[in-house]
């Protein structure tokens, strides 16, 4: 008997017996169902990690100020560190070989106004290249040049959130908005960025589109620091030309902070590609974990389709042996039962695909999780459904095989 004619045999079997077939697919269903969803699940979490840290700069060494108390910032200062400031970056930049950009910031919490609206925001001073290499675009206008630099001039580039509360839907670029005591030029509305959720070393968990940003070399004319220790600056941004050399440039660097800050440790150093190494490796145990007790579900679902062909071989034992004196080989009954079980999976396969997509769809829709499904997660579970449903078809299928066929004529 062809494999076509055992295949039309095994699906009119399913078709004549639908609840015992659909309950006997139940296993299947809910294991690639879940194999799926927590593939996607694992996926969304992946690229949610990855633009996280491209935001950042994957190239990227971060120095960032310590958050310190008063008390033990005045230790520091009593040990003569100076804290992170300009000439650091500059001695960075002169002899750590491979760096390619670098860029200073310091900032402030304050609030920003126009008209008669006013918003909570941090004030930026930036230089030049520090949107660039943090992967910042423009939605409009321009960004800070070397010229607003050079000049110090007092104009300002606003992120998409500051923008919107402001200004509603009147263009904020030409306007003047109004920080502390001081008037400055809207020149450029920057791209909303992905919210910051998490905290990543001394990068604290903010929303990015409420930061206001302006020249460095104006805000330290122009604004005070938050407190009279407080550091000239409070963040480095040093770009390296191969992320192969970011752990030997972090470490020159450490060592040249080290001395300027007499060996006081008021300052950590981030490297947004090391931390997104440690995090995938973590995932891929967290995605082996979730696939584990997705696939014991499969099998379990194989055991069930093992159980239902048993008693299934039994049930027809007497159809086997009129089957075998009418002159079917053994491959043939073996054959037809293997390909019952092959039927099962692989409806209870196609079944469990839907779920599990809508599934994933639901949860992305209704929930803050991401998540992504991948077209190698669906075709992993689903070769998996047929790979259990062939294993466990296969003794039942040999059981009908081996049965007597006088004997079997006889059973009742």
């Amino acid at each position: 008997m062809h494999y076509k004619e055992n295949m039309r045999l095994a699906i009119s079997g399913l078709i004549e017996h639908k609840l015992r077939s659909f309950l006997t697919m139940l296993g299947i269903i809910f294991g690639v169902a879940s194999v799926i969803a927590m593939l996607s699940i694992g996926e969304g979490a992946k690229r949610e990690a990855i633009a996280k840290y491209q935001d950042l700069g994957v190239n990227n060494i971060i120095v960032r100020e310590k958050k310190l108390s008063e008390t033990e910032l005045e230790e520091v200062r009593a040990k003569f560190s100076p804290g992170l400031s300009l000439k650091d970056a500059n001695s960075i930049k002169e002899v750590v070989p491979g760096i390619v950009k670098i860029a200073s910031q310091a900032e402030i919490s304050t609030e920003v106004k126009y008209a008669d609206k006013s918003v909570k925001s941090t004030v930026i001073g930036v230089t030049p290249n520090y949107l660039e290499m943090m992967n910042y675009r423009s939605k409009q206008g321009d960004l800070i040049n070397d010229q607003h630099y050079e000049r110090r001039l007092k104009v300002c580039v606003l992120g998409a959130g500051v923008a919107t509360s402001l200004f509603g839907y009147e263009d904020p670029v030409g306007n003047m908005i109004k920080i502390e005591d001081q008037w400055l030029e809207v020149i450029g509305i920057l791209e909303p960025k992905t919210l910051f959720t998490e905290t990543v070393g001394e990068l604290a968990a903010r929303d990015l589109n409420t930061d206001v940003y302006v020249p460095l070399s104006s805000f330290l004319n122009r604004f005070n620091r938050e407190s009279p220790l407080a550091s000239e600056i409070q963040q480095i941004t040093a770009q390296v030309d191969n992320s192969n050399y970011l752990l030997e440039a972090s470490r020159l660097i450490n060592e040249i902070l080290k001395r300027h800050h007499f060996n006081n440790s008021d300052y950590n150093i981030v490297i947004p590609f090391e931390l997104l190494k440690q995090e995938e490796k973590e995932r891929q145990i967290y995605n082996f974990l979730l696939g584990a007790i997705a696939a014991i579900s499969l099998i379990v679902g194989g055991i069930g389709i093992m159980n239902i062909m048993l008693a299934t071989v039994m049930e027809r034992t007497r159809e086997i042996g009129t089957r075998r004196a009418i002159g079917a080989r053994k491959a043939d009954i073996k054959s037809q039962f293997i390909c019952e079980a092959v039927a099962i999976s692989i409806v209870g396969g196609i079944i469990g695909v839907i779920l599990g997509v809508t599934l994933s769809l639901t949860v992305s829709l209704f929930t803050d999780i991401t998540t992504y499904v991948r077209l190698y997660s669906v075709l992993i579970a689903f070769t998996f459904s047929v790979i259990v449903g062939i294993s466990f078809g296969y003794l039942p299928a040999k059981n009908a095989a081996n049965l007597n066929p006088v004997d079997s004529m006889r059973y009742e």
